[in-house]
């Protein structure tokens, strides 16, 4: 049995709500065939709507993501399904156990450069009139992360939905706020913005070209979870990364890194 299907076709039993949220996020067992992991579940009934994300649903989009995430063959994503639960359709996504005391990735240091193995993002107020350089790891993990998000058009990549597992891995979570069509990428992992792009980043671009076009199975797949409108926008997102063959820049026509940033 796979994940997937742990995910898809278990029981759902609620074990609470995690309150942080500004949606409806349960933390919940899911048991199917004496296998049981934690998992959460985002019931669309329990979304927010958004004025700028009129279309469709967060929780498709979450699953949207995921499916991207397999197709660049990183794992970034934690397996995600869309299903039915206890409140109606909604995502569910595998629970990852954060690593106790895990790498840090985000600092805040009082000096003008990043020392070596940081990159910069930007200043930041820690205190009335004094500010300090808010810096991310130098971390292949993050930056394949930095290259998702440039697909996925991610305008909400906060530190706090960054994982780092304890087999090493790194996740991201909460990707309700996706796929739009207008550039609306937010995000603390600005630290290669114009840098040209691994080859490695290259390599799994150009195959996701070749799936998401419009008999690929990528493009099948999120045809069902986006609308055309949003497809073709994240084909044009693939085609632009490839062409200039760098990561991308803030565009000055939307805030670059989400509020609050953790």
């Amino acid at each position: 049995m796979t994940t997937a299907e742990l995910l898809a076709k278990g029981e759902l039993t609620v074990r609470g709500q995690i309150r942080e949220a500004s949606n409806a996020v349960l933390l919940c067992d899911v048991s199917y065939e004496g296998r049981t992991a934690a998992c959460v579940y985002k019931p669309v009934a329990g979304e927010r709507p958004l004025w700028d994300f009129p279309d469709g649903t967060l929780a498709k989009r979450e699953v949207a993501a995921y499916e991207v995430s397999e197709a660049t063959g990183w794992g970034l994503v934690p397996v995600t399904v869309e299903r039915d639960g206890p409140y109606g359709e909604g995502m569910c996504q595998l629970w990852v156990e954060p690593a106790p005391g895990g790498a840090e990735l985000l600092a805040l240091v009082d000096r003008e450069e990043p020392g070596e193995g940081w990159k910069a993002i930007g200043l930041a107020e820690v205190d009335e009139g004094r500010t300090a350089l808010l810096v991310h790891a130098d971390d292949e993990r993050l930056r394949r992360l930095a290259v998702l998000d440039a697909v996925i058009n991610n305008a909400d990549r906060k530190g706090g939905h960054l994982l780092p597992a304890e087999d090493g891995r790194l996740y991201g979570i909460d990707h309700g706020v996706t796929f739009h069509t207008e550039n609306k990428l937010r995000t603390l992992l600005w630290g290669w913005a114009g840098e040209p792009l691994t080859q490695e980043a290259l390599d799994v671009l150009g195959r996701m070209a070749d799936t998401l076009s419009p008999q690929g199975p990528l493009a099948t797949r999120l045809a069902e979870l986006i609308t055309p409108a949003e497809l073709d926008a994240t084909r044009a997102r693939v085609a632009a990364l490839l062409g200039s063959g760098r990561h991308p820049e803030p565009s000055g026509e939307w805030p670059a890194i989400p509020w609050p940033p953790v």
